[in-house]
């Protein structure tokens, strides 16, 4: 395979990473060294997200072929994406506390479920609860109805006792 079908093909895929992703965010990591990049991708990994670093040019062409154009003026200087294909918040979660903590990791964009989002808007994203957060809030909704039923029966069942 030639160096011109290589790229092609990792145009591909970088296409098709930008289309099933439900969260994708570039960041510019600059800055950064080995060991603080090596922490980041293994905590995006440990939460089954992608990290890669890409060249920008082909970034480009994927962009295109995905109709993200938008996306172009933000893939300049180094660039390393993330890509979630499960987990809408938690790439934007881990990113954006890891760059508290680095300043060097700067955000660039995102794209959240196709649409072209800015920093602020991950920034928020990443404010939002866990899925398991946001599954634990659910849970306590739909068990405090019957935590007061039971509660009431309970109640209830207590008051004959003491009729009897």
């Amino acid at each position: 395979m030639g160096v011109r079908e290589e790229k092609q093909k990792l145009v591909a895929e970088i296409t098709d990473k930008l289309r099933n992703s439900k969260t994708t965010i570039l960041t510019d990591y600059r800055g950064l060294n080995v060991a603080e990049v090596t922490e980041l991708r293994k905590n995006l990994r440990e939460a089954g997200v992608e990290f890669k670093v890409l060249k920008n040019t082909l970034v480009r062409r994927a962009t295109k072929e995905a109709d993200l154009t938008e996306l172009d003026e933000f893939l300049t200087g180094p660039t390393a994406i993330a890509f979630s294909y499960d987990d809408v918040v938690a790439p934007a979660k881990i990113i954006v506390d890891f760059a508290k903590k680095h300043e060097a990791l700067e955000v660039k964009a995102g794209i959240l479920e196709g649409r072209i989002v800015n920093v602020d808007e991950v920034k928020a994203l990443a404010s939002l609860p866990s899925r398991e957060g946001l599954l634990s809030m659910l849970l306590s909704v739909l068990q405090a109805p019957m935590r007061n039923f039971a509660l009431a029966v309970k109640a209830v069942a207590e008051k004959q006792e003491q009729q009897a």
